[in-house]
């Protein structure tokens, strides 16, 4: 090898020392703050995706067929019990009324006819008793064309409010068609999907039972002002989804919510021995979250970990990491796995002190 080769080997070789050493240093030179895992009674709030209906919501549906002769109410109307909301033409009615009501006349006096008959014996007693039917069922024709001349006038069979009414005046109406739909929205139903553990979760937490109240998220991300209660758990698990409906109901003082509404119940769970970490320690790759834990050699490499609730700058962590597990708090985004690091170590009660946390 000439003196020249040798002497760019020399070069080489150092500018790689020097490179790695100056790495080293400038890992070396920048500390890090770690901590650990805190273990503890706390509660979160989860959301819950729920579908918001009324307390009674019904379809008003014509039972006689006709012409509709006159609408009451306007749509978005609030309407009260028994109100008169819509009348299809009558006249048909009236006069199948009033043909029944002659019919019992005419029996009336056949049934006269033949008591009198009877009583001188010109007719036997089967006579008089056959002229009773008559009656009674030319009596009962008149009852049935009442029932249906009162089908004629549409009422509310409870206080509410009117949706859309498609038909408009004049329109043939069918037996059976829909003519409008009448909500009660007194108080309202939040239905929403719980899954099978958190399910058991709250069943065998005395606590959680006991805190059966939720908030209501809206739409527009408030929250409504009333807050509901978990009244009733449906009876058996969708065998698809591995969930099972619970039903919270709110007070609707204000009318705001209306039937068809979409939100998110807000609901508090207990956690008993959470593993709980500030959501600063951690970072995102495609949905999923991961620390950097440092073992005994202060050599850092990423975990990924299972978040099952937050709260307020914390995070309580299903799986992944555990409680003598150290992790790096300031500076996640400095270090990558396998580096060697100098730290100081901070002690999780001091690093919660100055975030927020509920503690039970």
């Amino acid at each position: 090898m000439n003196k020249k080769n040798l002497l760019l080997g020399i070069i080489a070789l150092v500018s790689l020392i020097s490179c790695n050493t100056k790495k080293e240093e400038k890992t070396e030179a920048e500390k890090f703050v770690v901590t650990n895992p805190v273990v503890m009674d706390t509660s979160f709030t989860k959301e819950y995706v729920a579908q918001i209906r009324s307390v009674r919501n019904i379809e008003l549906r014509a039972q006689e067929k006709g012409y509709l002769q006159n609408i009451y109410v306007d749509e978005g109307q609030y309407v009260a019990a028994g109100q008169l909301l819509f009348k299809i033409m009558p006249k048909i009615y009236e006069a199948e009324l009033l043909k029944a009501q002659s019919e019992v006349q005419a029996a009336q006096i056949e049934l006269q006819n033949a008591k009198m008959l009877a009583e001188k014996n010109i007719v036997s007693k089967s006579e008089q008793a056959m002229a009773q039917a008559k009656l009674a069922q030319a009596q009962a024709e008149v009852s049935l064309a009442k029932l249906h001349l009162s089908f004629t006038d549409i009422r509310a069979p409870f206080s509410g409010t009117i949706d859309r009414i498609p038909k408009k005046l004049g329109s043939l109406i069918d037996e059976g068609e829909l003519l409008t739909t009448l909500s009660d929205n007194s108080k309202m139903y939040a239905y929403f999907n719980v899954s099978e553990p958190e399910y058991l979760d709250y069943q065998n937490n005395i606590k959680g039972r006991g805190n059966s109240s939720v908030n209501l998220l809206l739409a527009n991300n408030e929250m409504l002002k009333y807050k509901g209660k978990v009244e009733v758990i449906e009876g058996e698990f969708d065998n698809e989804t591995g969930n099972i409906a619970f039903r919270a109901s709110f007070p609707n003082n204000d009318k705001l919510l209306r039937n068809g509404q979409t939100g998110k119940v807000m609901m508090t769970v207990p956690v008993i021995n959470a593993i709980i970490i500030p959501q600063k320690a951690t970072y995102e790759i495609q949905d999923k979250k991961y620390v950097f834990v440092v073992d005994h050699n202060n050599v850092v490499r990423s975990r990924e970990i299972t978040i099952t609730g937050e709260v307020p700058d914390l995070y309580v962590v299903k799986s992944g990491i555990n409680a003598n597990d150290k992790i790096v708090l300031e500076g996640v985004q400095k270090v990558k796995d396998d580096d060697k690091i100098k730290f100081d170590y901070q002690k999780p009660e001091d690093v919660l002190s100055h975030l927020k946390l509920k503690a039970e």
